[in-house]
């Protein structure tokens, strides 16, 4: 499933937020000075849902000139721009301005809304029309859809809504093979949950339960909770706006600015070196040793700009230059900025993070010049990665890779942390790798394999663990198996459902007969308890013509887990099986073998359940059977889908 951020641009009062409302139904002015004011000061979050069940997250970032700074903050995770014009104005110094900043944060898609079209007249609208087009070109909206609209009326919002859903549909997603990180753009305390972060996750994924670093600070804490569009998740994938609940962490020792990221895996520094560009309309020539405000993420602070290969960069030009900063900065290579001029504020420049933990230069040195064309061009690892990718899915550790190049593992160390940081590479097991080309590979047949299985058993909740395994990774130890198709699972492309697997998107779907066919179902082996009644006998309870929809609604439910078969006679509800395993996990804390006369007088049972039960664990190797006893084998703190 996509996780896409869209955002809107443009200039103060020109209707961003009413027409976020229009397509969510949701105000984003959440502040009583926005309010009263009648203008968005902070960012404002929302989300679409179109007819087929996506969703896209929308940023709704101010327009006025003080409060650009914020409009930055939501910029940096946009993936679709929605640029607004009001037709009563058109083009405005701030639309302009925004417009650069989408450019040089490499957003490369999106479409034009001219808004307030209730309020002039058609031929009007159309020179607003004609006016963006040149407005846009030589930018990335050249030749973009330009759609006019009436949030007021509701004229032209469906249109709008299709053509985003169509942007949507065809937009690259974000780096989920990458460490999670979320810079942070507000920070609250909720009574009884404590500090609360929110922003968009740019990489990754982020699980309840995991330890998260504050950098710079170097502070960790636990995910208490996550929440992506006001709704509690166990895992919120990049693209997603979320708000993450830190245990432990006082609000005062969490600031706007900072990053929430995997340990070990973002790195601060006072200098970074980049490729820096001037806007083309820019008004200012860019000097050396120029001082300058730095926006990445959702951090704003003051750095030096130092020219490496000339004295001056005029609009119009890049050059690669060294960053020096008044605090630590927390980027990795590859990360998007703006620089913003020093006074007057104004938009000048911005570019792309080559090395986010450099040494300090001297300018005009070819060493150091061909050394960030090196970065530049991503040849860096090169010969890791195909080393790594030659292995296939085997998950080579260091020491093999480092025997394939010929070289220590510790000369490659280097490059292989930034192939995983970069998520050309994967660490699927600890210290044993995957090369992403080769995971593309498995997706791409996972995904047909999934999508014909589902095709032909639409009632069953997967396909068997066992079976994805045999189809996919034939002679393939188990454990590697389960660590590819478990990175699959972490970038949200499957999910498992008890003891299989299924694409992310799929959901069984019964008619209104089978649906209650299960309620039925599901209801009389609740209700029995232990003491079920067998197979064949449940069966007979369906009339004649409800006879093969029972059977596939029964196959149904034994396949998503909510009933457990343990003969192919007997089965029992998902509850009844729990609570069986913990009568057994109970005994064998006090003793180390159990018989089938002790289990028959703790349930209260036949000889005929208890014996169905423990033959189950046997098989499952929950239990291992010696003579009339039972010892534990691998317990039950283990997947007993295998």
């Amino acid at each position: 499933m996509k996780h896409i951020i869209i955002g809107t641009a443009g200039h103060v009062d020109h209707g961003k937020t009413l027409l976020v409302k229009a397509l969510t139904g949701i105000d984003t002015d959440r502040l009583q000075e926005e309010k009263k004011r009648g203008i968005t000061i902070e960012l404002g979050f929302a989300h679409v849902e179109f007819d087929d069940g996506t969703q896209a997250g929308i940023v709704d970032v101010p327009g006025h000139e003080k409060f650009i700074k914020n409009m930055l903050a939501g910029a940096g995770g946009i993936d679709l721009a929605m640029l607004v014009v009001a037709a009563d104005e058109g083009f405005m110094p701030q639309t302009v301005e925004h417009l650069g900043i989408l450019s040089l944060l490499g957003i490369r898609d999106g479409l034009v809304v001219i808004t307030k079209c209730d309020m002039v007249e058609s031929e009007w609208v159309e020179m607003i029309r004609e006016d963006v087009a040149q407005q846009v070109k030589g930018t990335f909206l050249e030749g973009k859809p330009v759609l006019a609209v009436s949030a007021y009326t509701g004229a032209g919002i469906p249109e709008l809504k299709e053509h985003l859903h169509q942007l949507v549909m065809k937009a690259s997603e974000k780096s989920m093979r990458v460490p999670f990180r979320l810079p942070v753009d507000r920070v609250f305390s909720v009574e009884g949950f404590g500090t609360v972060v929110t922003g968009t996750l740019i990489e990754g994924c982020i699980q309840e339960g995991e330890t998260a670093e504050l950098v710079p600070s170097g502070l960790t804490a636990k995910v208490r909770n996550l929440q992506v569009h006001g709704k509690d998740v166990e895992t919120a994938y990049a693209g997603q706006r979320v708000a993450i609940n830190l245990a432990g962490l006082k609000k005062t020792e969490v600031s706007r600015g900072d990053t929430v990221a995997k340990p070990g895996t973002v790195r601060s520094s006072l200098m970074i070196d980049v490729r820096l560009q001037n806007l083309r309309n820019s008004q200012r020539v860019i000097l050396n040793d120029s001082q300058v405000h730095l926006y990445h993420g959702s951090t704003e602070q003051l750095c030096k700009v130092v020219l490496l290969d000339r004295d001056k960069l005029e609009p119009g030009e890049s050059c690669y230059a060294q960053l020096r900063m008044t605090e630590s900065v927390s980027t990795k290579a590859g990360d998007r900025f703006v620089i913003r001029f020093f006074s007057p504020l104004e938009t000048i420049g911005g570019g792309v993070v080559l090395d986010d933990t450099p040494v300090r230069h001297k300018r005009n040195r070819p060493e150091v010049l061909e050394a960030l064309a090196i970065r530049e061009s991503g040849s860096g690892g090169e010969r890791l990665v195909q080393a790594v990718a030659g292995f296939g899915y085997a998950l080579p550790d260091r020491k093999k890779l480092a025997d394939k190049l010929s070289c220590s593992p510790e000369d490659m160390e280097a490059d292989l942390q930034e192939l995983v940081g970069r998520g050309e590479v994967i660490e699927a097991l600890p210290g044993r790798y995957l090369a992403a080309s080769v995971l593309d590979t498995v997706w791409g047949n996972c995904r047909a394999l999934l999508e014909g299985y589902h095709k032909a058993n639409p009632l069953h909740a997967g396909m068997r663990q066992a079976e994805v395994r045999q189809k996919l990774f034939k002679s393939t130890e188990q454990t590697v198996a389960d660590a590819v198709l478990g990175a699959l699972r972490s970038e949200g492309k499957i999910k498992k459902v008890a003891d299989r697997y299924a694409l992310s998107e799929f959901d069984i779907h019964y008619t209104k007969r089978q649906t209650a066919i299960r309620e039925r179902l599901l209801k009389v082996y609740q209700d029995a308890g232990v003491e079920t009644a067998t197979v064949d006998e449940v069966m007979a309870m369906f009339a004649p013509n409800e006879k093969n929809d029972s059977k596939q609604v029964l196959d149904s439910v034994l396949s998503d887990g909510e009933l457990v078969m343990l003969s192919p006679q007997i089965c029992w509800s998902r509850e009844t099986y729990e609570r069986v395993c913990g009568v057994v996990s109970k005994h064998f804390e006090d003793h180390e073998t159990i018989t089938l006369a002790e289990l028959r007088d703790a349930l209260g049972t036949s000889r005929k359940y208890a014996l169905a039960v423990l033959e189950y664990f046997d098989r499952n190797k929950v239990t291992k059977k010696e003579g009339d006893f039972r010892r534990l084998a691998q317990g039950f703190g283990r997947d007993m889908s295998n």
